[in-house]
């Protein structure tokens, strides 16, 4: 059993990781059109370079970095809660009083930054978990899964049955009508509009914050998709948090027994959906139903087994110099991930230095590579100055309603 500084150490620089892991995600979503990040076919794949960049993150970070940090959010909740409960206050007055302002900050994010906020989706799922706290772990572990299945299952009824028209529309004797629904299918609400959107973010500040107050009911809708995913995952990590297994209390081998079970399959699931959206030539269609149904249980398996693998590493090199900075980068996971949202989209916007639309995906590397960098460099120092990064030090001041302490 390892003693709580180590434990701190191992989730922080798990959440390092899944910090600049989600980066490298997200950089689509601030540097290109919003269909590019469903499939290459809508924008971003000029060159060899460019298809291998996206078969590179399709397989190994999209959607697991997000899993991951999920995982992270619902364990990092159970060690505020006890912690709470062991100074005699109210966990529920503290744990609701930090997610209202978490959903402020995502909701802030969102209309004045970046419309691919997720800290208004983990405040609002972050609730309704609070109702699980005293679950045990298999029981957290059982209803997670029945909620995930039950998602999966919705995703499949409408993106499957959006195959099947597909598959009926274009047979040569498709009906007229079926043809015809499918033609009006693709023209408007699948239809890509890169133009609209190029023109949107090469343009003024304004006008990107009028278009997210005309969507004002966007992150409320995201909140409902992506529901199916985030919650079970939050119960995963709350469960992993009190039978010890992200704190790296289990055995080295019950960690590579995790790793084996899930890593190689769920990347072997993975490269096969990528070939599968190659081979039909990167259609819209097939790319949706991977992202939304096809790739959940891939996506899942590679959460668990990369949150195994990463801690067999944290604890192999725990005192090695990068590690440290990695775990700093975590403990700052708030102010990194809102940095780097302000700092790409200043880069790519309009009102920046425009950018968007003009690096392909294997020159945004450069850009995330570069971040990485920095979030490396900062954090370390800061956290040896002060007890809490900028932003986590703001949210904890709002959600205790006093000032704290900020120098050591």
């Amino acid at each position: 059993m390892q003693n709580t500084e180590q434990r701190h150490i191992s989730l922080d620089a798990m959440r390092g990781f899944a910090v600049m892991g989600i980066l490298a995600m997200n950089i689509i979503g601030f540097a290109m059109p919003e269909w590019a990040y469903v499939t290459p076919a809508a924008y971003g794949t000029d060159t060899l370079a460019d298809q291998i960049a996206w078969a590179f993150s399709f397989i190994f970070v999209d959607g697991k970095m997000r899993g991951l940090f999920s995982l992270l959010f619902g364990a990092s909740m159970m060690l505020i809660i006890d912690r709470a409960t062991a100074k005699g206050e109210s966990a529920a007055q503290v744990h609701y009083r930090r997610m209202a302002w978490l959903a402020l900050f995502g909701l802030a994010h969102y209309f004045f930054i970046w419309f691919g906020d997720i800290l208004f989706l983990y405040a609002i799922i972050g609730m309704i978990a609070f109702r699980f706290r005293n679950w045990p772990p298999a029981r957290l572990i059982k209803v997670a899964i029945i909620i995930f299945a039950v998602g999966l299952a919705i995703w499949g009824v409408q993106f499957g049955g959006l195959q099947v028209l597909q598959y009926f529309a274009t047979q040569p004797d498709a009906s007229a009508g079926t043809a015809r629904q499918f033609r009006e299918l693709m023209a408007t609400d699948l239809a890509f509009n890169i133009a609209p959107d190029l023109a949107l973010h090469r343009g003024s500040y304004a006008s990107i914050v009028m278009d997210k107050i005309d969507a004002w009911s966007t992150p409320l809708i995201w909140v409902v998709e992506a529901s199916g995913e985030t919650l079970p995952l939050m119960m995963v990590g709350m469960a992993m948090q009190k039978s010890g297994f992200l704190t790296g209390a289990w055995g080295a081998a019950d960690y590579r027994r995790w790793v084996k079970r899930m890593v190689p399959a769920g990347l072997l699931l993975t490269l096969a959906l990528a070939v599968w959206i190659v081979a039909v030539d990167f259609d819209r269609i097939t790319a949706l139903a991977v992202l939304y149904f096809w790739g959940g249980i891939p996506r899942m398996m590679l959460t668990i087994g990369y949150a195994a693998l990463l801690i067999m590493l944290i604890d192999r090199y725990r005192h090695h110099s990068m590690l440290t900075r990695v775990a700093a980068a975590g403990r700052a996971a708030f102010s990194n991930y809102l940095g780097t949202s302000i700092v790409m989209t200043t880069i790519f916007y309009g009102y920046g230095f425009g950018l968007f639309g003009h690096v392909g995906r294997a020159g945004l590397w450069l850009f995330v590579l570069g971040a990485w960098a920095a979030m490396l460099l900062w954090s370390k120092p800061w956290l040896m100055k002060f007890h809490y990064g900028p932003l986590e030090w703001l949210w904890r001041s709002l959600a205790r309603g006093k000032m704290q302490a900020m120098h050591r």
